[in-house]
């Protein structure tokens, strides 16, 4: 596999620092509101690439955090009337039910930042006995950007640069402009922590070093995020934890492009900015997970209600040829399956595995997809073999499976199906007046009833 290194600015060969295994490092949501479209993004990428890694045989570690404390968690507990735990408590909660509905799988670990205050005071230890962090008399502690002569390498900016029109604020104590804060000391009415330099609470940027590094190792494979994370974060990250250890921190940097809502920049000040609890009010996650993997992760890609009724559609179809198949290995014949065709499947499966070799290319992984769908659905409008069906089949679920697809069934109510039952009886007396009403209470309770050669087939609305 072939991903491309935000650190090189070029595609590469995928070698694991441990053979078989391969360790990502994902940037979490900060736990203080429901995540947005633009959350999303990131969270279906490097789930599915998680997934095909895994699908490919790789042994995978997957660490996303959770950052429980910083400002937004403050304010926002503070206007409640509730401790930052609280907030972080119902938030944590909140995300795992959108991230079920969007098919993202549990990560391996999901660390809290408040529950790794001894490694992240550890780490600022180290780095000030190494002269990278330098202690205020007021207890804050930031690092010197000055220090660590390879700071501004990932966003390929030269410090000199990154400090042009940068200002030290009023009530700051830091040397340069471009210095962050790795320790903050405490103030009225917020959480804080004894430390060597006073009570306190973590900088954001420190608490992933600290955590990706308990849980991966000094160097592992893979840190991911979304762009807007390139600078500050993922820059002051590799200069904390390189300049602890004098390692290289991470191996590969992949992030994903930016999410434009209706071809405007999301913004609140636009009023297009939509949390994805807002969006499953009126469509099935699961469209929102295909519509993300319509394009490739590194392209930006416009978020617009006519796209998502699209990738609906597209949804439709993989579910509609997926029922097609287990009617057609239900109905087949038994005759022995055409060695043409089970040629043709593995030409399929090698398209998507090239596609997904190719930096994650989900665009074209879904184009070898449809189109094994088009085969499946030419070739079963007559009955075949019941082994073809079921070859197809499992192909088809192998696949979806690796994009987090079609994991989700739809549960029909018993006693819709009771009645999409009573109706058919009703058909077959020809009783047409009570099968047409039966057919509206199945519709006024939000599903429909298809009538196929293999009998009645129900479905949501």
């Amino acid at each position: 596999m072939r991903i491309y290194n935000t650190m090189t600015r070029k595609k590469e060969e995928l070698v694991p620092v441990t053979p078989g295994e391969v360790k990502i490092y994902a940037c979490g949501p900060t736990v203080y509101n429901y995540f947005h479209i633009g959350n999303a993004r990131p969270f279906i990428v490097f789930d599915t690439l998680r997934r095909y890694l895994e699908y490919r045989g790789y042994k995978v570690t997957f660490v996303q955090n959770f950052t429980d404390i910083d400002d937004k968690m403050i304010n926002r507990a503070n206007e409640e009337g509730i401790t930052v735990k609280e907030l972080a408590e119902r938030f944590i909660a909140e995300y795992y039910k959108d991230a079920d509905a969007l098919g993202i799988e549990r990560a391996t670990v999901n660390p809290r930042a408040t529950e790794h205050i001894k490694e992240i005071i550890d780490l600022i230890a180290a780095l000030i006995e190494k002269g990278h962090a330098y202690a205020t008399a007021d207890g804050d502690v930031y690092y010197d950007t000055h220090s660590f002569p390879e700071y501004g390498k990932l966003s390929g900016q030269p410090l000199q640069d990154l400090e042009a029109g940068a200002r030290i604020e009023v009530g700051e104590m830091k040397k340069s402009p471009s210095d962050f804060a790795l320790w903050k000391a405490a103030k009225p009415k917020e959480p804080s922590w004894d430390s060597p330099w006073g009570k306190g609470r973590p900088g954001w940027h420190i608490e992933c070093s600290a955590m990706s590094m308990k849980y991966l190792g000094k160097t592992f494979d893979i840190h991911a995020g979304g762009m807007d994370l390139i600078f500050p974060h993922h820059e002051n990250e590799i200069a904390q934890s390189e300049g602890a250890t004098g390692e290289t921190f991470a191996k590969y940097w992949m992030h994903n492009g930016y999410i434009n809502v209706d071809n405007k920049k999301m913004s609140k000040s636009e009023g297009n900015f939509f949390t994805v609890r807002d969006i499953s009010k009126e469509f099935d996650l699961e469209a929102v997970r295909l519509f993300m993997l319509s394009a490739q992760y590194r392209n930006p890609v416009n978020f617009s209600r006519e796209l998502i009724e699209q990738a609906k559609n597209a949804l439709e179809r993989l579910k509609n040829a997926r029922e097609r198949l287990v009617d057609a290995e239900k109905n087949g014949t038994d005759g022995e399956a055409d060695r043409e065709f089970a040629a043709a499947l593995e030409k399929y499966r090698q398209a998507f595995i090239e596609a997904m070799d190719d930096d994650l290319n989900t665009a074209d992984a879904l184009s070898a997809l449809f189109e094994l769908i088009r085969e499946t659905n030419t070739r079963f409008s007559e009955p075949r073999p019941k082994a073809e069906a079921k070859a197809a089949l499992a192909l088809l679920t192998e696949l979806t499976g690796v994009l987090g697809l079609l994991g989700k069934k739809d549960d029909i109510p018993a006693e819709i199906i009771e009645k999409a039952e009573a109706r058919q009886t009703a058909r077959k007396a020809k009783d047409w007046k009570k099968a047409d009403a039966l057919r509206d209470e199945i519709t006024a309770a939000g599903y429909v009833v298809e009538d196929t050669p293999t009998g009645p087939k129900v479905k949501k609305a």
